[in-house]
């Protein structure tokens, strides 16, 4: 009885040992300074053209140089201003983008760069990824809305 409580808890031990946690050195956060300016540019420059067109209700379509096809299909005029009407409602007229930082995946050689997006209304906190690959052209625009965290 006592080897089987013994081994018992042996295993038990042996179970719950902490495991190493694994980095992924693929991806690295980048100082703002150390990010090409074209890149910059280009991220900053695109995003705000999106997020503006709710304010002035039109839209200037990417270009073939500025964004990828997946990109360039789903950002339709439609598609933006059914989903600036709903923006409008509930967060306000844009006002401005912060960039909070920039993240660099070093496999696909692609950069994100996490915007704070300003609104009228300051009830909640939306935020903007633009993702730019190897040849400078967008290859993903999101947004979403930050939680906001309890006190």
């Amino acid at each position: 009885m006592k080897k089987c409580i013994l081994l018992c808890g042996l295993l038990l031990l042996v179970c719950c040992k902490s495991k190493s946690l694994v980095v992924d050195k693929a991806i690295e956060v980048k100082k703002v300074d150390e990010v090409e300016i074209v890149k910059k540019d280009r991220a900053y420059e695109l995003g705000k053209r999106v997020l503006e067109a709710c304010n002035t209700s039109r839209f200037k379509a990417f270009s073939s140089s500025e964004a990828i096809d997946k990109v360039r299909k789903n950002a339709t005029k439609e598609k933006i201003s059914k989903t600036c009407k709903k923006i409008n409602q509930r967060y306000g007229r844009f006002k401005g983008l912060t960039l909070l930082d920039v993240t660099h995946n070093k496999e696909t050689d692609e950069y994100v760069f996490r915007y704070s997006i300003d609104y009228e209304k300051k009830y909640f906190k939306k935020e903007l990824k633009v993702t730019i690959n190897s040849e400078n052209k967008v290859s993903a625009i999101t947004t979403q809305e930050i939680p906001n965290k309890p006190m």
